[in-house]
C-alpha cells in the first residue's frame, strides 16, 4: 500500500472515532462538561507530551512562544477549539447530537465561507450553491422548531474559525495542537482545583469514572495525530470528502443508538444538507481535478522546453 493509501486509512481511522466519540462521552453525562473538557486536556498534554520526547522536539514547543502575534494566535485558536470542545460535550449530556451532527455537516461550507472574507479566496458558484442550501436548512430548522440551532452554528463557526487561525500558524500539526492545549492549561487546572476543593470532583470517585476521564485524553489526541499524518498524503478534495464520515457516524449514534428526536423539520433541513454536501464534495473533486491537469500540462511543457 502507498502513501496516499496510508493516508486515507489514518482519515478514515481519525474521522470514525470522532463519529463514534459520542458513545464514550455519553458514558459521562454524570460529570460536568467543563470538568470533562478540563480531564480531556490535561490528558491530552501528557500524551502529546509523552510523543514529543520521545522524537527529541521539545524545544520546539518552548520555541512556538516566540513572538507577542504568534502566541496570540495560539491563544485565540486554543479558546476557539476550547469551545468547540466545550459545546460538544454539552450536546451529548443534553441529547443534541442530532444538531452537533448538523454542525459538523455544516462546518466544510463555513470554512469556505470564512476562507472568500478573511482572505478573499475565490469560491466557484456550485460553492455558493452549497452554502445557499446550508442557510436555508438552518432557516428552516430554525422556523420549525421555534429556536436557532445554536449546537449547530457555534460548532460549525468556531471550528471554520479555528482553522482560519490555524492558516496564520507557520507550526507542524503536533506541536500546533499542543501549544494550543498548553497555553490554557492554567484554566483547566483551576477547573479541576476547584472542583476538588469543593469536594465534587469526579476523578477519583469510582474506578470506571477515573479510567474513562483518562481515556479522554488518547481519544482526544489519537485522532488527531492520524488527520495530521493524512492531511500530508491525501489530496484535499479527498480529506473534504472523508471528513463527512464524522457527522453522518455521530447523526447515526443520535437517532439509532441515543433514540433523539427527529422530527419532520430535521428531515428536511438534513436532505438540503446533504443536498449541500454533495454540491460541495462534487465541487471540490471537480477542482482538484482541474489542479492536477493543469499540474500536468505544466509539466509537459516544462520538459518540453528542457
Amino acid at each position: 500500500m502507498g502513501e496516499v493509501g496510508r493516508g486515507i486509512l489514518a482519515m478514515v481511522g481519525a474521522c470514525v472515532v470522532w463519529g463514534l466519540s459520542p458513545l464514550y462521552y455519553k458514558l459521562l453525562t454524570h460529570v460536568p462538561p467543563p470538568e470533562v473538557l478540563s480531564h480531556r486536556t490535561l490528558w491530552s498534554v501528557l500524551l502529546f507530551g509523552a510523543y514529543l520526547t520521545l522524537q527529541g522536539r521539545l524545544g520546539e514547543l518552548l520555541r512556538a512562544y516566540s513572538g507577542l502575534r504568534q502566541t496570540g494566535l495560539i491563544l485565540l485558536a486554543a479558546l476557539m477549539i476550547s469551545l468547540n470542545w466545550l459545546v460538544f460535550i454539552f450536546s451529548v449530556q443534553a441529547g443534541q447530537v442530532t444538531e452537533a451532527s448538523l454542525g459538523y455537516y455544516i462546518f466544510p461550507l463555513m470554512a469556505v465561507l470564512a476562507g472568500r472574507f478573511l482572505f478573499a479566496e475565490r469560491l466557484v458558484r456550485a460553492q455558493w450553491l452549497a452554502i445557499g442550501l446550508a442557510a436555508l436548512a438552518v432557516l428552516v430548522l430554525t422556523w420549525g422548531l421555534g429556536v436557532a440551532p445554536w449546537v449547530a452554528l457555534i460548532l460549525s463557526s468556531s471550528f471554520a474559525l479555528y482553522g482560519a487561525v490555524k492558516k496564520g500558524l507557520a507550526l507542524g500539526p503536533v506541536i500546533s495542537v499542543t501549544t494550543e492545549i498548553v497555553i490554557l492549561m492554567p484554566i483547566f487546572l483551576s477547573v479541576l482545583a476547584w472542583a476538588h476543593l469543593r469536594g465534587a470532583g469526579a476523578f477519583g470517585t469510582d474506578l470506571t469514572t477515573s479510567f474513562l476521564l483518562i481515556g479522554s485524553g488518547p481519544l482526544t489526541a489519537i485522532p488527531l495525530i492520524l488527520f495530521s499524518y493524512a492531511a500530508r498524503r491525501v489530496p484535499l478534495s479527498t480529506v473534504g470528502v472523508l471528513q463527512y464520515i464524522n457527522p453522518t457516524l455521530q447523526f447515526l449514534c443520535a437517532v439509532l443508538v441515543f433514540g433523539e428526536i427527529f422530527t419532520p423539520w430535521h428531515g428536511v433541513a438534513f436532505a438540503l444538507i446533504w443536498l449541500a454536501v454533495a454540491v460541495f464534495s462534487l465541487s471540490l473533486l471537480r477542482q482538484d481535478r482541474l489542479v492536477r491537469r493543469a499540474a500536468m500540462a505544466a509539466s509537459g511543457v516544462s520538459t518540453q522546453v528542457r
